[in-house]
């Protein structure tokens, strides 16, 4: 260890040099107490003792005096450092025979003299400070042989060897004492192995930080691995079981591009492994650059699955892991002095997290950014976002690298254009995939060389009986009978409801010998399903689950798919019946998908959709193929060639989409960042974007120029920008300010300002009523179609005060009682204000009894959508407080909608909510772990794994070291926030005024 960084605080106690007889004991060396002085070989067999005996504190002198002077020494007659003086001292008489008088000679094999004694009992930094001097004398010696092996003979007049300046000498004895002084200031209870792991681990990142300075195509590689220290590796294999990277990865990371820190876009096949190289990729940014890095990816629990997985490498390699995903994440983020950051983040936080970084003028401190599903650029409004996250990022900061994987696109030239990337695609997929359609009872293989892009396989060879064709005419049950329950399978459905239906359909024709298959283990998996509901559990899964079957969609709570989604990667559950979602969301691989149809609910299938789905087929190290097969009807046969053999589909740019809502977005947050202020400057960002690529494909009736003083006119139009009387330039009103700042939807800003402001003339402060009004999600209205019946009787149990409130937002009590009586109401009402009502009552009683099951049934809703109102809820609901923090007339929301956001975000009982905020850890699991003792962070991140496992029924040793980790992560997330706070408290200001 390199210990020249520590300080040693010396206090002096004496203004001059004490007197070496009055100190005279059996300390101090044999020479200075008058006797016979040993030869440095004299004691060669004897072990060196370090002993030190204290009856009182010890006070140093100042460095003016020496510390370790021969009267000062611990040692006895073997002092390491009368032996180097002695060794100094024969080496400069023997070297004053062979050199002029004035010289100052030290031979580099100084420590030769002292023998082979053994070194047990020195301090580690000592031992290795030793073995460094010999090593380097080593070298020297070789070196000097190498250069000629005479070398006193044959030069130039007889000259003697070449000198060395004398000031370059530096004593032995003093580089140890200075090793020693910071050997005394080290931590005494590190061990000598931690501490050379650690400088191992230092000095790798070291030599890969000098070689990405200097990278050439020479150098294939950056260190032990790909650049990085070998613990990283070691982690890899521990953490994650990966041994070795597939050949494709290592050329990637291999790249010119890569390596010279361009941006890049890769695409590969569903499961090809893209996301290890852009983890690798990240963690050199973290460890060898110092920089921070933002991973965006599509949904939230991707976020989190992501967050839990690499909290232990943050752990292991000091970073820090923060989770940005629905009400979670600070704006600005907490800037760290001494550790790096890893931003995991959804589409919309992270456009947040650079808007505040660009705004704190902290982008620089951004290395590097990774997109996942980089194609979702074409995906309507979100794609939109993307594009402006990218386009930012691009035009700030000229040192921030982005990365992005992506499906294989038609046009992959037009997003290389955009983000000035180099493009590496390859085709390798762990484990080949067959593609197969049915139609009536044969299955085609997909075979594009095939003139009519199908080839005969095979006939279904299954017995139906009449009841059973008519049941089942597509042959669903014969198609996963074939596989199941040895293999795993995934079926593909158009709608919620036929995965529930086709789901129970199959279970009826199941052979007995099916529930017998891991019985025991499906009796656990239904006793947590009913847990996770309080009591409750859904009838269908109560069927399916004893045969391995069950169903899988945004219908379910979000731990049901939790507990279906770990039964089915272990095996418990060998059939999943699910909709499209699944296979963007979380990756769960089979040996065989079933497509039921080529239609997501009424739309028929796009190719990249297609090729997701088929992707989910193979496992990798578990089948050595994969097989994919689409039932056609015979009227979709000829959209079906299309579907399956037709080149990728394109991806455009979202920014005109819907009016021009995005574009229009991106120019009121590029005036109220400052990045632009004048029509000009907008348009030159605009020519960074990839609506200015495509703009000949996508705008043909008008110029950018036009588009931009288009959006200009509205954006002043709604009051959110002015003109400068002045200079002319553009600026930002406050509401255009806490628009964008808050991240609210464009159509929606004016009304929730006239909300906000209409909530405060009567703000109801006794019930949680209006407030949760205020924060119901505009965009979820038109989903609700109140059942009147319903919604008189809750609106009869409010209270006084609370239907006053609601008259006062346009819900009044005669209009819901005559509309539960099936009367037509002439008078005209807000049905805006009637359906968020209707919402807003469903929250407060969520935030009642924070029950999902018991709402879900109250209301006759699925508990899937009372969840995803919860989480749109919260999500909105920071939204709105940040919007009404840039409003100084809204400070009453301020304290608020802080609280009811924590309660809307996690909604449950209080004492639980510590525990919800570690990833992965739901209600069910909180409750657990509070019922076992553990029911703080603290506790969380200082348990022991194995005893955890003991303690909580059915946690596996994986998912407990996830939760340890995570909340190791969050505990040291906090507490390192609250010391920047310190810090900058105690710092001086920097704009302090001088004398």
């Amino acid at each position: 260890m390199n210990y020249g960084r520590l300080e040693v605080k010396i206090k002096r106690v004496c203004q001059r040099k004490r007197a070496r007889d009055n100190l005279k004991a059996h300390l101090t060396p044999a020479r200075k107490r008058g006797g016979a002085v040993c030869s440095p070989l004299c004691n060669s067999n004897r072990r060196i003792n370090s002993i030190m005996a204290e009856s009182r504190a010890v006070e140093y002198c100042s460095d003016s005096e020496d510390l370790f002077g021969d009267y000062d020494s611990i040692l006895e007659d073997s002092s390491v450092l009368a032996k180097l003086d002695d060794a100094e001292q024969n080496e400069r008489l023997r070297g004053a025979e062979q050199q002029p008088e004035d010289e100052d000679v030290l031979s580099d094999s100084i420590l030769d003299g002292l023998g082979d004694e053994p070194f047990e009992d020195i301090p580690a930094s000592q031992l290795q400070f030793q073995e460094e001097v010999q090593e380097k004398a080593k070298r020297s010696r070789l070196q000097d042989r190498d250069k000629t092996s005479t070398p006193f003979r044959g030069l130039a007049n007889g000259e003697g060897p070449p000198r060395r300046p004398a000031a370059a000498r530096r004593s032995v004895a003093d580089q140890l004492k200075r090793t020693m002084l910071g050997n005394a200031a080290a931590p005494s209870a590190v061990s000598r192995t931690a501490m050379l792991k650690e400088a191992v681990v230092s000095e790798e990142i070291n030599v890969a930080m000098q070689a990405m300075e200097t990278v050439s195509a020479d150098m294939p590689d950056l260190g032990p691995f790909f650049g990085l220290p070998s613990k990283v590796k070691e982690l890899m294999f521990k953490l994650r079981g990966i041994q070795s990277l597939y050949d494709w990865q290592q050329t990637c990371l291999n790249l010119d591009c890569v390596q010279q820190r361009k941006n890049l876009i890769y695409s590969l096949p569903t499961s090809g492994g893209k996301t290890l190289v852009a983890e690798i990729l990240i963690l050199r940014e973290l460890l060898c650059r110092r920089k921070d890095c933002l991973f965006i990816l599509p949904y939230i629990s991707l976020v989190q699955e992501k967050v839990r997985g690499l909290a232990s490498f943050g752990l292991e390699l000091d970073f820090m892991v923060e989770e940005y995903a629905g009400s979670k994440g600070r704006f600005p983020p907490v800037k760290r002095r001494n550790k790096t950051s890893l931003y995991i983040a959804t589409i919309e936080k992270a456009h947040s997290l650079v808007n505040s970084l660009i705004e704190t003028s902290r982008l620089d401190n951004l290395g590097l950014v990774v997109v996942d599903e980089l194609h979702m650029l074409g995906d309507g409004s979100r794609g939109a976002i993307i594009e402006m996250t990218l386009a930012k990022v691009q035009y700030v900061s000229k040192t921030t690298q982005i990365i992005g994987m992506s499906a294989t696109l038609g046009n992959i030239k037009d997003l290389q254009t955009f983000l000035r990337a180099e493009n590496y695609t390859n085709n390798f997929r762990p484990v080949q995939l067959k593609e197969f359609v049915k139609l009536h009872d044969t299955i085609y293989e997909v075979d594009p060389k095939e003139e009519n892009c199908f080839r005969f396989s095979r006939l279904l060879n299954f017995k139906y009986s009449s009841t059973m064709q008519k049941i089942d005419p597509d042959h669903i049950i014969a198609l996963v009978t074939e596989v199941i329950p040895a293999h795993s399978c995934l079926l593909f459905c158009p709608t919620k409801k036929n995965c529930e239906n086709v789901a129970a359909m199959i279970c009826k024709y199941l052979k007995e010998d099916f529930l017998r298959h891991r019985e025991e283990e499906k009796g656990v998996l239904l006793r947590e399903l009913r847990d996770s509901g309080n009591g409750s559990l859904c009838p269908v899964l109560k069927v399916t689950v004893p045969y391995g079957v069950a169903y899988h969609h945004s219908g379910l709570t979000s731990e049901e798919r939790k507990l279906v989604e770990e039964a089915y990667s272990s095996g418990v559950l060998c059939l999943l019946t699910c909709t499209s979602t699944l296979a963007a969301g979380i990756n769960l691989p089979a040996r065989r998908v079933i497509l039921r149809s080529p239609y997501v609910a009424t739309d028929f299938l796009k190719r990249s959709q297609y090729k997701q789905m088929v992707g989910r087929a193979g496992r990798a190290g578990i089948d050595s193929v994969g097989e994919s097969i689409l039932i056609l009807q015979e009227k979709d046969r000829n959209m079906a060639k299309t579907l399956v053999c037709a080149p990728m589909e394109s991806c455009y740019s979202n920014l005109m989409h819907d009016d021009g809502k995005g574009l229009l977005s991106l120019v009121l947050s590029l005036i109220g960042l400052n990045i632009t202020s004048s029509v000009e400057q907008l348009q030159d960002f605009l020519q960074g974007t990839l609506l200015f690529v495509q703009w000949q494909q996508l705008c043909v009736e008008r110029s950018l120029l036009e588009a931009v003083q288009q959006c200009v006119d509205v954006l002043k139009e709604k009051e959110l920008i002015t003109v400068d009387s002045h200079s002319q330039s553009l600026r930002v009103t406050k509401l255009g300010k806490a628009t964008y700042k808050a991240s609210v939807d464009l159509t929606y800003a004016e009304v929730l300002y006239k909300d906000l402001s209409k909530g405060l003339e009567s703000l109801l402060l006794n019930s949680y009523l209006h407030l949760v009004y205020l924060v119901t999600p505009y965009d979820l209205i038109d989903q609700c179609k109140p059942d009147w019946m319903i919604f008189f009787r809750q609106f009869t149990l409010l209270s006084v005060a609370e239907q006053k409130m609601s008259a006062a937002v346009g819900v009044p009590e005669s209009f819901v009682a005559r509309k539960a009586a099936g009367q037509t109401v002439k008078k005209g009402v807000n049905v805006v204000a009637v359906r968020r009502m209707y919402l807003a009552l469903v929250l407060l009683s969520l935030l009642k009894e924070t029950d999902v099951w018991s709402i879900s049934e109250r209301f006759q809703l699925s508990r899937g959508f009372v969840q995803t109102l919860l989480g749109s809820a919260s999500a909105f609901c920071s939204c709105v407080l940040h919007f009404a923090e840039e409003l100084e007339e809204f400070w009453p929301f301020r304290a608020l909608l802080a609280e009811l956001t924590r309660r809307l975000s996690y909604c449950v009982k209080a004492e639980l909510i510590p525990l919800m905020e570690v990833a992965g850890v739901l209600e069910s699991r909180a409750k657990q772990l509070y019922a076992a003792g553990y029911k703080t962070l603290t506790h969380l991140a200082n348990a022991d794994p194995a005893a955890l496992c003991k303690a909580i029924q059915n946690l596996y040793r994986k998912q407990a070291n996830q939760i340890v980790a995570s909340a190791k992560m969050l505990v040291s997330e906090k507490a390192a926030a609250l010391q920047e706070e310190v810090d900058e408290l105690l710092a001086p200001p920097s704009d302090l005024p001088q004398l």
